[in-house]
């Protein structure tokens, strides 16, 4: 009998979420981990997130869900936007944790992990590469030998989609 991989998900969090909401839905964050294990056996679940201390109930729900969150501070614009680069603390995450795990799934379309998915393909340690929006990722992450890797949120809102709870009507 042989034993389970042990697989571990890298999560680029702002990437996921702005990637679903373009798509005009939003995840359930708890359905999402339970996907995750339920489909890919994964054992350990970081979410790379910009920290802002106005979110700190999302946070608690997000561990209460499963998932370690790795925190970056996050930088204000002029222009009002906020900015929370997690990139290279994924990428380091993955490399510190490299021995723990046999498969790490990437959750990301963005094209500045290539480098990471190739380096995981040649090490046979690539497991997939979940990416958010099918019709805008990063042209990275379309090499053939990524290919095969690819799965699509896209594919998953029937699973993972957040429904509000509906309240029930008053009687009179």
């Amino acid at each position: 009998m042989s034993k389970k991989p042990i697989v571990y998900a890298f999560i680029d969090s702002q990437n996921l979420n702005l990637g679903v909401r373009e798509l005009g839905w939003k995840i359930d964050q708890a359905r999402f981990r339970k996907y995750l294990t339920d489909k890919y056996n994964v054992e350990r679940a970081y979410i790379f997130i910009g920290f802002l201390p106005e979110n700190v109930r999302l946070y608690a729900s997000l561990q209460a869900a499963g998932f370690v969150c790795i925190f970056r501070p996050t930088l204000v614009y002029k222009d009002g936007t906020t900015k929370g680069n997690c990139d290279a603390e994924l990428v380091l995450q993955a490399m510190i944790d490299f021995d723990e795990y046999d498969a790490a799934l990437i959750v990301s379309g963005y094209g500045d992990f290539q480098c990471l998915a190739k380096y995981l393909h040649e090490q046979n340690k690539l497991g997939r590469l979940l990416i958010p929006n099918r019709n805008k990722f990063s042209g990275l992450l379309k090499f053939d030998f990524l290919k095969p890797y690819h799965r699509f949120v896209n594919d998953l809102q029937k699973k993972i989609e957040y429904l509000p709870k509906k309240k029930n009507p008053r009687k009179d």
